[in-house]
């Protein structure tokens, strides 16, 4: 069941196309067809990958709490020079190097917490439809064939550069670009290549080759969501030349608007710096992961706006687990008295009103997931006063509120005590041996040597354990 199904008619987004926030109403009343630009495998993802992951995950989540039926395209990039040149280095095949990065890839996203897209369609299982497309533009006078090569040309679409606000005369001009001797215009794009000695090929009409990076997203989108669909997304860097080759070859192909809004994810720096392998800040997923709670990374993505830069560093990330504890601890202590669980109907109870509606307001307007973490927090604020007055039933209440609303984040998906003693390092404590001291020191308590209890929990402190005594018994979290 949607939890904000009456609030579906509010939603507004951002337009990179119309440089506007505006209204989104769907195709199809009640549906929404979403396609974002995936991967290519090749190698391990990295953080800035992740952001895009999670950004594009939580709106899937928010459209499907608005009562949508969201059709999420996400495709592979499994054929392109990277990934031949790595196979190639590595001595394996291509099928081999993508089909071990495809599971790195939905490795990563399953511990940042991503549900799965729909379909994930793959570059190479989509030929046909490609060769279609790009028959009708040579048909049109839209692409062009030299020295074996297919592509698109450029001038031959007036409204190319709308999407990045570019203009084709100004940028010549600028950047003095030299024509090479196989295109008519310095930034026409390659729809086909011509078949190399040692790469893959397909037949075509234009001879054995394989497809340009920018013809497989009109081609798997348009067979997966049709020739219009609703929502087209993906990092910013994508907006030039990638979406605006793409707008400009679908739309000549059929004649019709290609998606109608344009969602792109800002950029992460690094320290204050562009992440770059140059510049030895690139950091992957698995590399982050290791060092921090795949909840701990997700907040700190949900923390700023999608469309804003952020800078990621180790500093900003100890903050986000510091943060992201403060709400485990709320829910801690609601777990305490009951168990907590996601009830979707609780969004319709008196005392919750205000917090789901200052919640679904905030995701309504263009997904503000800093505004909609600040509601958490409000939430966290009321189980902490009802548990000083003893009020089991605003614990109770309260806590399934946040746990519910946090969950169309996909934030504390997990009991409070597995995350907050969560352990990324293998030399730390295990829990065995945390518990069997807990109980060292209950023994030493019961016969009132309080000054062996006291080196038991400065032991631990310094282990990086912290107890915490209550009615209940001691629990414990790391640090």
């Amino acid at each position: 069941m949607s939890m904000f199904a009456n609030h579906q008619n509010n939603l507004t987004m951002y337009d990179t196309l119309t440089a506007s926030k505006r209204q989104f109403i769907p195709i199809k009343t009640g549906e929404v067809g979403m396609y974002v630009c995936g991967m290519t495998v090749y190698d391990h993802c990295h953080i800035g990958h992740a952001r895009v992951m999670v950004a594009f995950d939580v709106i899937y989540r928010h459209l499907s709490s608005l009562g949508f039926v969201v059709n999420y395209v996400r495709n592979i990039t499994d054929i392109d020079d990277k990934i031949i040149n790595r196979a190639n280095e590595n001595g394996e095949s291509i099928g081999e190097l993508t089909t071990r990065f495809i599971a790195a890839m939905h490795e990563d996203a399953d511990r940042l917490g991503c549900l799965r897209p729909n379909i994930e369609p793959k570059a190479t299982e989509h030929i046909d439809d490609m060769q279609r497309i790009i028959a009708k533009l040579m048909d049109t006078n839209h692409a062009y064939t030299k020295g074996g090569d297919v592509y698109y040309a450029v001038d031959s679409f007036k409204d190319y550069g709308k999407l990045s606000k570019r203009n084709l005369e100004e940028m010549r001009a600028g950047n003095r670009v030299h024509v090479a001797d196989d295109k008519s215009n310095p930034f026409d794009f390659v729809l086909w290549k011509r078949a190399k000695v040692g790469e893959p090929a397909w037949e075509s009409p234009w001879g054995s080759g394989r497809p340009g990076w920018h013809i497989e997203c009109s081609a798997m989108s348009g067979r997966c969501l049709g020739e219009t669909f609703d929502i087209h997304g993906g990092g910013h860097d994508l907006q030039f030349p990638h979406h605006e080759n793409e707008i400009a070859q679908s739309e000549a192909c059929t004649g019709k608007t290609y998606a109608n809004h344009w969602l792109h994810v800002g950029f992460i720096n690094v320290d204050g710096e562009k992440m770059s392998k140059s510049l030895g800040n690139f950091s992957t997923i698995k590399e982050v992961l290791a060092k921090f709670h795949g909840e701990t990374v997700r907040f700190f993505i949900l923390s700023s706006h999608y469309r804003s830069q952020v800078n990621f560093s180790d500093g900003a990330l100890n903050d986000s687990h510091v943060a992201i504890s403060r709400l485990y601890h709320a829910l801690k202590s609601a777990e305490s008295v009951g168990e907590i669980v996601v009830d979707h109907d609780i969004v319709t109870m008196a005392f919750a009103q205000p917090y789901a509606d200052d919640f679904v307001n905030a995701m309504n307007d263009d997904f503000n997931t800093p505004k909609a973490v600040s509601v958490l927090f409000a939430v966290a604020g009321e189980i902490n006063k009802a548990m000083k007055v003893g009020d089991d039933l605003g614990v109770m209440q309260y806590g399934t509120l946040l746990k519910t609303l946090a969950s169309n984040l996909g934030l504390l998906m997990v009991s409070a005590s597995e995350f907050l003693q969560a352990s990324l390092d293998d030399e730390a404590l295990t829990a065995e041996a945390i518990e069997a001291l807990i109980a060292k020191r209950a023994q030493a308590k019961a016969s009132k040597d309080f000054a062996r209890a006291d080196e038991i929990r400065h032991e631990l402190k310094q282990q990086g354990v912290e107890l915490e005594d209550s009615r209940a018994g001691t629990t414990w979290r790391r640090i």
